[in-house]
């Protein structure tokens, strides 16, 4: 599934107005999806020009005999400002050293507790990275470690970063972690519940002038999905005095026809 969200902050610049966000997370590549498929969502991402291209943590899935390919192919989307990329557990247990060079022979901008800056027309667009955490002290650290203070967009592979980025009045932050759970028990249409033992779950979240998107995930294979279709997001960021979100409706729960009595 492709979701489409544009959301605005009156913090984000106005020279990068309309930038269009490709937010991608948790592929588990060998575990959770198979590089075919993988491939095929990378064709996807790139038939939608984004400007950037956002990849969120989880990658590969305790193994990286295929992570070249898919990580060459996100290199390879053409983004104008690129692509840019940050590690969690699953990438970094398993061989870390080769998933690293890996991501920089792919000319994916990797940030670690760190920060980039792009400039345009004068203005620049400040991209802070960090580390994968588990604990919310532990992604605030390494906030503060990334940002100096602030950023105008943070991905944090664990959405917990988020109450630290929201106090640096950070416009947005990208985050994945969670998958939203991969069968959803929903208990009414409108009903969903928490995901990954975190408040923040699927969809946008708003503090302030500061925005959070949490994905569910490119993952698509075992543990199988029910109500919760694999994901990569679309982004439009806007600058506005006045903030709002609009946002695809999440999939909707099939109603179950009742059989009549025999």
């Amino acid at each position: 599934m492709v979701r489409e969200v544009e959301t605005s902050s009156p913090a984000w610049p106005e020279a990068f107005d309309g930038l269009r966000i490709a937010h991608l997370s948790d592929c588990h590549l060998g575990g959770l999806m198979s590089l075919e498929n993988a491939e095929s969502m990378i064709k996807e991402i790139a038939s939608r020009e984004p400007d950037f291209v956002a990849v969120t943590g989880n990658v590969v899935d305790l193994q990286h005999a295929h992570a070249r390919t898919l990580l060459d192919a996100l290199g390879n989307i053409g983004a104008p400002i690129g692509t840019a990329l940050v590690l969690s557990s699953d990438d970094e247990r398993h061989v870390p050293h080769a998933i690293l060079q890996i991501v920089k022979d792919a000319g994916i901008i990797l940030l670690g507790n760190e920060a980039v800056q792009i400039s345009r027309n004068g203005s620049k667009l400040h991209i802070a990275g960090i580390r994968g955490a588990t604990s919310a002290a532990k992604c605030a650290n390494f906030v503060e470690q990334s940002c100096n203070g602030f950023a105008h967009l943070l991905l944090a592979h664990n959405p917990k970063a988020f109450g630290r980025a929201a106090e640096f009045g950070i416009p947005l932050t990208l985050s994945g972690h969670a998958h939203y759970r991969h069968i959803t028990m929903q208990t009414g249409p409108d009903h969903y519940p928490r995901a990954g033992g975190t408040r923040h779950r699927y969809r946008i979240f708003e503090n302030g002038p500061s925005r959070l998107c949490v994905t569910v995930g490119g993952g698509d294979r075992m543990p199988p999905r029910k109500n919760n279709p694999a994901e990569f997001a679309m982004i439009t960021m806007r600058h506005a005095s006045q903030a709002y979100i609009v946002e695809d409706e999440p999939p909707k729960r099939k109603r179950r026809r009742k059989r009549k009595a025999s």
